[in-house]
């Protein structure tokens, strides 16, 4: 039987919780992680009608988008949806687990999904995080190499935007001396040796360095493994926030807007001046996106599409830039579709259905 804790591993090695915002609240909020799992129901948002959903579908782990508990709760009486959730997982034995903004900031996570739904091309980020990557140096006999290589990049080192198993390798001699209680492989008490070495250097994201730091320890036979660990201020761009991407042929900014009411099921989009523009760059943004406004007129994007933009702030567009809000369930909604074909492609031994609930709080007329 795969555990709650087997699936947390997934997920958390392609979005860690270490890529979460400061505020956020992802992770296992509710149950042991040691249980079975029975089965899975994804859903947007945790709330008690798909606490029931679970239940009625035989599954004992929700993995929803939006974090059930994000503020501290100081008791459970049943006042509030929270707390009455809450109450119903515990009785019922549903454990739930959240994967938010941890998930907004992975590269094929919510914006990737949304940027496919578009049906945009050359996906990027729009807002790529800095200083979360580091350079890690090895120093390693010449024969342990290529395993230290292996290791390394299975771990996840050597990533650079699109491209994989990157490093950069230099010859040079090394030299040392074991003393009294080392036990060296090679070399003698009191002799000092000296023999050829490589110098490989690796782009570690920081989230990835742990394990990169275990498979290094592990692949050589030093029994001290000469390194160099260098945070950077390079940007990440396989993480950070929001999207762009781009149409093959501009269209018209009133028929961008019908097609995105089309694809996502929109009630109302709330959108700044359209008229007489065309829409050929994209820049958005799942969820509540506006702080990304800045970022998405520098980009030269035509329009910038999210949710939850306030009444004045569509002033800030000032006719550099279309703003479409489209509604905070609407624009990550999908989300629950890519968490499952996630699931399912990785186990096998238990049902991982997707909510058939729709959770939007919001009505339009």
């Amino acid at each position: 039987m795969t555990t709650i804790s087997e699936l947390i591993a997934h997920l958390e090695y392609l979005a860690p919780r270490s890529m979460q915002e400061s505020y956020d609240n992802s992770g296992l909020l509710i149950g042991n992680k040691n249980a079975a799992i029975t089965g899975v129901l994804v859903s947007l948002d945790c709330v008690e009608s798909v606490v029931d959903e679970a239940i009625a579908k035989g599954c004992n782990l929700i993995v929803a988008h939006h974090p059930l508990i994000f503020k501290g709760l100081k008791r459970i009486t049943g006042t509030g949806y929270v707390e009455r959730t809450v109450e119903k997982c515990i009785k019922n034995d549903i454990a739930v687990y959240a994967i938010h903004t941890n998930f907004d900031n992975y590269h094929q996570g919510v914006n990737a999904e949304f940027g496919r739904r578009l049906g945009l091309n050359n996906l990027k980020v729009l807002a790529p995080k800095s200083e979360v990557l580091y350079k890690l140096i090895v120093f390693c006999p010449e024969n342990e190499e290529v395993q230290l290589n292996d290791a390394l990049f299975n771990a996840g080192a050597g990533h650079i935007g699109n491209y994989s198993h990157c490093n950069f390798t230099s010859d040079g001699m090394g030299s040392f001396q074991p003393e009294v209680g080392a036990n060296p492989k090679v070399g003698e008490i009191g002799s000092r040796t000296i023999l050829p070495e490589k110098r490989l250097e690796y782009l570690v994201s920081e989230h990835r360095l742990t394990a990169t730091l275990q498979a290094m320890r592990g692949a050589l036979s030093y029994e001290e493994i000469a390194h160099d660990l260098i945070k950077l201020s390079n940007t990440n761009q396989q993480e950070g926030s929001g999207m762009l991407g781009e149409f093959s042929e501009a269209m018209s900014a009133v028929d961008f807007l019908k097609k995105i009411k089309v694809i996502f099921g929109c009630g109302a989009i709330r959108y700044t001046s359209a008229e007489n523009k065309w829409v050929k760059k994209v820049a958005f943004c799942g969820g509540s996106g506006s702080f990304l406004l800045s970022k998405a007129i520098a980009s030269g994007a035509d329009v910038f599409v999210t949710a939850d933009f306030k009444y004045h702030e569509f002033f800030d567009a000032d006719g550099q830039i279309i703003i479409a809000d489209i509604g905070h369930y609407e624009s990550e909604q999908f989300t629950s579709n890519l968490l499952v074909d996630i699931l399912t492609k990785k186990f096998t031994t238990f049902a991982v259905r997707l909510s058939e609930l729709n959770t939007n709080p919001i009505n339009y007329l």
